[in-house]
């Protein structure tokens, strides 16, 4: 183990280990250092160490250091979150990775009439509303009034500005910020282009219909034999070993992929995988076999 360890931190020039990926960090020590990373870097490797036992206690024997994440450049350790948060801060960093932070330009946003009010009703104070808006590495949003801080990109309109850290504004060109109001209460709602794809729900009375009208897609039940043998879906395939290792090597990652469980909380985490493998269009069947049995086929035993 140590010497697949020693390979993985030399194969690149910048490899962290962290919990999560880089696009979904799974705790947010390990979103810090993906967050000061991307000030410097367009790509660098990371290794989920939530994936393989293995490799998560056998970097800290490695390193003989005790937590995750753990950043490595041209094979030494540098440090966990708090030294390079401090190295990001001070500069240092920088000079460990041999780049200069990269140039962001100011993103256009677009921030809707409706927004807009929303943002004055609550505004006190004179001028136009400040507010920041964070977009954080596993793409949660968050907006609030603040007051500029050295570094910030700075987006103003008619009568608003925006607020957003570098990393932030990376991600932000093309964004539109609205406010709705609907039937489960009203809210700010935003529309991302660079967003990366995410799993979706759908309803069964929804794939149901997909599957009546032919539509083309791959179910998949990633429950146990047992479970598949008690209660079960028409054209549902298991997610055997096999069927793991076509999705990690399909060239062609375009198709609609479903996957489904007892309740829908095991075919989520399956479904995420396939997104980080690259696949796009993936859905969770919302409730699982317990819901389809429920909205869908009665026949279908429920355990």
């Amino acid at each position: 183990m140590q010497k697949r360890i020693d390979a993985m931190v030399k194969a690149e020039k910048v490899v962290l280990f962290m919990k999560g990926t880089r696009g979904a960090p799974q705790c947010g020590f390990s979103a810090r250092v993906v967050e000061a990373l991307d000030e410097f870097l367009p790509e660098y490797a990371t290794v989920n160490v939530l994936a393989d036992p293995d490799v998560r206690n056998g970097i800290k024997e490695y390193s003989s250091w005790p937590t995750i994440p753990q950043l490595y450049v041209d094979g030494t350790f540098v440090g966990g979150c708090d030294i390079v948060t401090e190295m990001s801060q001070s500069g240092e960093l920088a000079e460990v990775l041999g780049v200069d932070r990269i140039e962001v330009p100011a993103p256009k946003i677009e921030l809707t009439a409706g927004a807009l009010a929303a943002l004055s009703k609550f505004h006190e104070g004179d001028g136009p509303p400040t507010v920041r808006v964070e977009i954080t590495p596993s793409w949660q949003y968050g907006m609030d009034f603040d007051d500029p801080r050295p570094n910030d990109v700075v987006v103003e309109g008619e009568g608003w500005r925006l607020l957003l850290s570098r990393a932030s504004a990376r991600k932000a060109d093309g964004m539109r910020v609205d406010f709705v109001e609907g039937p489960a209460g009203a809210g700010f709602k935003i529309d991302n282009p660079n967003e990366p794809p995410k799993v979706k729900l759908v309803d069964p009375r929804e794939l149901k219909q997909w599957m009546d009208e032919g539509k083309a897609l791959t179910l998949y039940d990633v429950r146990t034999d047992q479970e598949r043998a008690t209660a079960s879906v028409e054209g549902a395939l298991a997610l055997t070993d096999e069927a793991r290792e076509a999705l990690e090597s399909a060239t062609d990652k375009s198709g609609v992929l479903v996957f489904m469980c007892h309740h829908g909380m095991r075919s989520q985490r399956a479904a995420q995988h396939a997104i980080d493998l690259g696949w796009r269009e993936v859905f969770n069947l919302a409730g699982g076999i317990d819901a389809w049995s429920q909205a869908v086929d009665p026949s279908v035993p429920r355990y």
